[in-house]
């Protein structure tokens, strides 16, 4: 694993240490990986979404009414959905 030395003002620094002093981390490292972690997760979903925004407005405008478009995505998802037992 490799080190890095980071500078923090004190404030930021006795908030690291304490979120380990409470048991749930480690240490102040295993709380920055999770801090890093999680931002890691966050861009990845953020990138997904700007894909998929891109490729909505990339499809074009639909000739179709709002009601149109409801009505065929109930349709689509009515002939997904298994079957009830009655």
């Amino acid at each position: 694993m490799a080190t890095m030395n980071i500078s923090l003002p004190d404030q930021m620094k006795a908030w690291v240490e304490a979120q380990s002093a409470d048991g749930r981390y480690a240490n102040s490292s295993d709380y920055i990986r999770d801090l890093i972690r999680r931002e890691q997760m966050k861009a990845e979903k953020v990138a997904h979404w700007n894909l998929l925004i891109e490729e909505a407005h990339a499809s074009g405008i639909s000739d179709q009414s709002f009601d149109e478009i409801i009505a065929e995505a109930r349709a689509e998802a009515e002939a997904r959905a298994p079957t009830r037992a009655a």
